[in-house]
Formats: structure tokens, sequence, C-alpha cells
């Protein structure tokens, strides 16, 4: 059975927001199309890509490895088909900030990909907190920052979401959690847990646990995610974070799970961020643009 751009794309927003219904919602289409969809896209491949619950749908090991091949799919058909976005001749500078999370996790491929495009065209990264990103962006010492977007709340800046990524609770291998049919706030509270700090995860993460009667068993607290890849591979804790950070396999070589939540867990937003009617120069609209083909983000929305 052929695979279709269609199927590639629902499977893709299915795995970003972890529902049927949502991405349903976001495609603007019926959950009964999406649902045929990805079952015919697991016919083809042979492999199951969802485990499907009642709480959501969670990517198996197949379905990460094909979202990886989904995600350059899409990003070459945009590539193919950005025929009339700014010319690759584009010169001058773009002064981008970036933080932690976004440069070490989201950035380098497309980084790399837009060079490509435009390579007369000078491009300055910065690493940076939130708030520096913000205040560089109304100073004029940044044209345009990409960032968690879900933690902006500065009224003087628009943002773009670019990709929603799920969060989701990390267990070692052969966890006593990973036999439960649903798993919520309050099982996790009575395990060991590792807090990430970096780009306010620690805040983001209090924000949910403190609209629940439950609180996190904070044994740790770390700005680096690969030591809370470890420590949790190891046994030492659990963690709860995003699908985009996550990775199967610790720098040991042990093996780390991921468990939907039963309780609302509000994705990690990613995306641009640039002072609110500021008139975007060519080079501005050539990021926002490569942007919004890479994650097939009709013009307007």
């Amino acid at each position: 059975m052929t695979i279709s751009f269609r199927q590639i794309r629902y499977f893709v927003a299915t795995a970003e927001l972890g529902q049927v219904s949502q991405a349903a919602i976001e495609l603007a289409i019926s959950q009964s199309a999406i649902t045929t969809a990805i079952k015919e896209l697991e016919q083809s491949v042979g492999a199951s890509l969802f485990l499907r619950s009642s709480h959501g749908m969670e990517l198996t090991p197949a379905g990460r490895q094909f979202l990886s091949h989904a995600y350059d799919i899409l990003s070459k058909v945009a590539e193919a088909t950005n025929l009339n976005v700014v010319t690759s001749d584009l010169t001058g500078r773009l002064m981008v900030a970036a933080t932690y999370t976004v440069i070490g996790y989201f950035l380098p491929f497309h980084i790399e990909r837009f060079r490509r495009l435009f390579p007369k065209l000078e491009l300055q990264l910065s690493e940076l907190n939130r708030e520096s990103i913000e205040e560089g962006l109304l100073n004029s010492r940044y044209d345009i920052g990409v960032l968690l977007t879900s933690n902006i709340l500065n009224p003087a800046l628009t943002t773009e979401r670019l990709l929603s990524s799920t969060r989701r609770l990390w267990v070692p291998a052969r966890h006593g959690l990973l036999s439960r049919e649903s798993v919520g706030l309050e099982d996790i509270s009575r395990e060991p847990y590792i807090m990430l700090t970096v780009d306010e995860a620690a805040q983001s993460s209090l924000k949910y646990w403190s609209q629940s009667p439950y609180q996190p068993d904070v044994t740790l607290r770390t700005s680096s995610v690969e030591a809370v890849r470890s420590l949790v591979a190891n046994g030492q804790g659990v963690a709860i974070l995003s699908d985009m950070v996550h990775r199967p396999w610790s720098l040991e070589g042990k093996r780390i799970e991921t468990i939907n939540v039963r309780d609302p867990i509000p994705a990690m937003d990613v995306g641009l961020a640039y002072r609110k009617g500021v008139e975007l120069t060519p080079e501005m609209e050539a990021l926002r643009s490569y942007f919004r083909q890479a994650y097939q983000i009709p013009d307007g929305n």
C-alpha cells in the first residue's frame, strides 16, 4: 500500500499532540479520518506506531523512528515547493536569539538547512535565557527569537507556535508504573522525582502540579537534561519532560521508557517571537517563511 503525504501529516499531528481528538481540531478534520489514515499507515509500515489508551496516543519505538523520517519528508516537500519565498540571493544579517533547550534539541538541523537555502545571508545566533531574549527583542538587539513560546507572557511580543511537544513521564526499563493501565500525578508523587530547571522547566512543572492535590517528591534539581536522562535510566527517579528532548537511551546505554499521564499536562510549545508591530525585514521573513513551510503552517494562521 502506498504511503500518502496526508497520512504523514495526520501521523505527525497525532504524535505531537498525543490525542486524535486534538489532532483533529488542529487539522480541522474528523477524528475518523485521522484514525483511518494512521491504520493505513501502520499497515504500510508493517508495525504499530502508537500505543492506544483512553488517555491518549503514545509512540512505540517504531513510531519514534518513523516520526524522525516523517519530519524529514515534510521538510523535503516544503523545500521542494518553496519556489516563491524570499530569493536565495538574499544578503544582509539576521540576529537570532534562542534558549538552551531550543539550541540543543531543535535548531541545529534547521539552521544547517536555512544556511544552505540562503548562503549569502549572515546569520548570527546567540544563546540566552527567556528574559534576556525578550529584552533584546524589545530593544532591537535581536531581530527574532526562537524559544519556548509557552513561557512568554509579554504583550509587547508577537509569538508564532511551530511545534507542540507532548510532555510524558520518563521511567527506567521494567519500572513498576509501566505495568499500570493508567498513571496519574498521584502515582508519580510517590516516586523520587528528578526536577529539570533549565529554561524555566521547574516553573512550568510546578504550574500543573499546583493544580492537583499532589506534589512531586523532588530528590534532585539539575539544569542538565543529560543528567536527568542518566539518573532516570539508572533508577534514581522519574521525570516529566517533553518528547522533543527524549532519547530512548542514556549515555550508559540504558533504556528510558515514556508513559502518558492521565492528568492534564500542557505541551511544550516551541516557536518564534518578535516585537509586536515591527515590520519584518526580508531577512526575518526568510526565517519565518522557512519555519512555516517546514511545519506546514498555512499563511494567516
